[in-house]
């Protein structure tokens, strides 16, 4: 049975974080106090078998976990993001008969926290390629060597997902694994003075030779696409919980917007709310409107993640457009609620004014704009000629 979002993240325990949120977004501050809280509930453990302490969940689930938690913190829900996307791609593994990202499980449900250190500053390659350096050891492991930007969950991970490049060989291959926070020969440089999505705290992390043990080396990839397992378990994941903590960013700025507009009075309208302004009554419609078109998209691509649906080279296209539709749609509907929400909605410290400046980050997340155009249009009209 689906899990009921309202049991997990019960609404004392949503009013609790989003009344932080302020704070931790002006002192640009890890949200200890929320990451606390949600390990309290097994949150971290939400992928995990329910036989080893987990919630059980799918990928369906989570995204409405994550819609709710989003709507009342995105950064934090950002945050955790990270780590459930290792565990959710331990998940579609186990699901589909392979066993190799079992451990990743275990581990989270033993308290162990999983970052993600993919991206690097001018590889818009991704995953099928890397400016990292992985260099062979003698017994099978490797030394990384190279910078990772936007490392969320930076004070508290204990596992960071990486990869890099081993061109020692006569074909280059792509090295995943994962380095333990205890592992020498790497640094966080604490650049995260943001925008937008401030609590999340997602360092650069500079790799100087970083111990990855050849036990904790997942997957060698040759360099480009690849039909391996892991990418399209990254892929899945990472793209459909982005759209979740997107699509939640709309949700609540729309809600916000409808009280705005039951809340301020028009002195043109005889002191009648807003509500009652056909302009007013226009700019919510379109909101709504954006708001039901993404949640169906994102409801049926994480089910069929779930349900093992093959959709062959169609689904990179679906994952980039829904990233893409999800955190397009956030920025709309928050710049219309920043409309409805007037002069008062952009005073620093408002939540409308707070999640405007969230919903922002969703252009600087993978798959970009560019990216996702690039993958629909191969997918409609077959690749470029050269």
């Amino acid at each position: 049975m689906p899990l009921d979002p309202e049991a997990v993240l019960p609404d004392t325990l949503l009013e609790e974080i989003r009344s932080r949120a302020v704070g931790y977004d002006e002192r640009n501050e890890f949200p200890h106090e929320d990451f606390d809280a949600l390990v309290a509930v097994d949150y971290l453990k939400a992928f995990v078998p329910q036989a080893e302490g987990g919630l059980g969940a799918g990928l369906a689930d989570v995204v409405r976990l994550q819609r709710r938690l989003a709507a009342a913190a995105p950064a934090t829900a950002l945050a955790v993001n990270m780590h459930l996307v290792w565990t959710g791609v331990a998940k579609v593994f186990a699901d589909r008969g392979d066993a190799s990202l079992d451990f990743v499980l275990r581990e989270a449900a033993a308290g162990e926290v999983f970052a993600f250190g993919i991206s690097e500053a001018g590889n818009d390659f991704v995953l099928f390629d890397a400016n990292t350096v992985a260099e062979p050891t003698h017994d099978g492991g490797y030394l990384l060597t190279g910078t990772k930007i936007f490392t969320s969950l930076a004070p508290v991970w204990t596992r960071l997902g990486t990869f890099g490049k081993d061109a020692s060989g006569d074909e280059p291959c792509l090295v995943y694994g994962f380095v333990d926070r205890d592992a020498p020969g790497w640094r966080h440089v604490e650049d995260w003075d943001t925008l937008g999505m401030r609590a999340s705290q997602s360092y650069s992390t500079v790799l100087e030779g970083a111990v990855l043990r050849p036990e904790r080396v997942i997957r060698r990839i040759p360099v480009g696409p690849s039909p391996d397992l892991l990418i399209f378990a990254i892929f899945a994941c990472f793209e459909t919980l982005l759209a979740a903590v997107y699509t939640g960013i709309a949700e609540r700025g729309l809600e916000l917007a409808v009280a705005a507009a039951h809340r301020r009075k028009s002195a043109r309208n005889g002191g009648r709310p807003y509500a009652q302004d056909p302009d007013i009554r226009w700019q919510v419609a379109e909101m709504g409107l954006a708001v039901d078109a993404i949640l169906p998209q994102l409801g049926t691509v994480a089910a069929d993640v779930d349900a093992l649906v093959d959709r062959g080279p169609r689904w990179f296209p679906a994952l980039s457009g829904l990233k893409h539709r999800a955190t397009e749609t956030a920025r709309a509907v928050l710049d219309g609620a920043m409309r409805v929400g007037g002069g008062a909605a952009y005073f620093r410290g408002s939540e409308l004014e707070r999640l405007y400046r969230d919903a922002a980050a969703g252009v600087y997340h993978p798959s970009d704009p560019e990216s996702a155009h690039a993958s629909v249009a191969a997918a409609l009209l077959g690749p470029l000629e050269d």
